[in-house]
Order: C-alpha cells, then structure tokens, then sequence
C-alpha cells in the first residue's frame, strides 16, 4: 500500500442515518499506517482509492472519536469562565502543565460550571460516505515533511 494525496467530498451520518455533516476535504495524506489521519478506521478506509470511486466507510465508536467518558465531565469555577458564557458554548481552557482543552458548557450551578470534555461525536458510530474528487502518489517531500508534522504534533 502507498502514500496517497487525495480530494474527496464526504457526507458524516450517524448509524440511524441522520446527516452530521458534509464537507469537501483537500489534498488530504493518507498512509498505510494511518499515522496521519487523526481517525485511524477511516484512513484505512480510505488506502487504494481511485478518482471517481465512492466508497461508504463504517466506524464504530472507538474507532471514531472513541467512546463517551463519563470521567471527562469537570466541574469548573464559574469565575473563571468568560463573563457572559452560555450553555451549549465551547470554551478551551490551559491547565497546569500548559495542555490546552476544549469543553463544552452542559450546565450551571450556583459558583461551578459543569463542562464536557469529550468529542461532541465521541459514543457514536460513524459513516462516511466518500466521493473522490483526485487520486494521486504522494510526493516523497510530502511524506517527510507529514512524518516531520506528526513527530512535532506529538512532542508539543
């Protein structure tokens, strides 16, 4: 299996069939290993294709944005949210060692905020419908420099 730079519009439903999204996805690197997709079933998925090909891709939830944890649910001061903050908005906040979070505001209480730290798609299995737009051999600059990206992305 090889190195592929592809284009693809591709239509996100979940397993009941109801549409999440539909984007259109450009010159995307895609590997045997998978290492440069963050959704490691759907680069897999993705090997061998040909222009023109459509393709349905199936995840289940762990292999998507993994399942839903409970655990990633936090309660935070309400004095360290934004002033006028609201249910339903994504907030990121910087933690101790300086990682860098999003959550999204599920709720108020009197001086805390509960606030979800898991994908909003986490706990659901996934189809892609793809469409291939352009097919063709990556580059080997454009593998080094994707296998440069990753490394940093991991080190930082």
């Amino acid at each position: 299996m090889s190195t592929q730079v592809i284009s693809f519009n591709c239509l996100l439903k979940n397993k009941a069939g109801h549409v999440i999204s539909s984007t259109f996805n450009r010159d995307v690197l895609t590997s045997p290993q998978g290492q440069n997709l963050g959704l490691h079933g759907l680069a897999k998925g993705l090997q061998n294709l040909k222009k023109g090909e459509r393709r349905s891709i199936s995840l289940a939830a762990e292999e998507a944005y993994g399942l839903y944890e409970p655990s990633k649910v936090i309660l935070y001061p309400r004095s360290k949210l934004p002033r006028h903050a609201r249910v339903g908005e994504m907030i990121t906040i910087t933690g101790k060692s300086g990682a860098v979070r999003s959550y999204k505001i599920i709720q108020f209480h009197n001086d805390m905020a509960s606030l979800d730290g898991n994908h909003p798609l986490a706990g659901q299995d996934l189809v892609f419908e793809i469409e291939a737009l352009a097919v063709r051999e990556a580059t080997r600059e454009e593998i080094a420099e994707s296998i440069s990206d990753v490394t940093t992305q991991v080190l930082h």
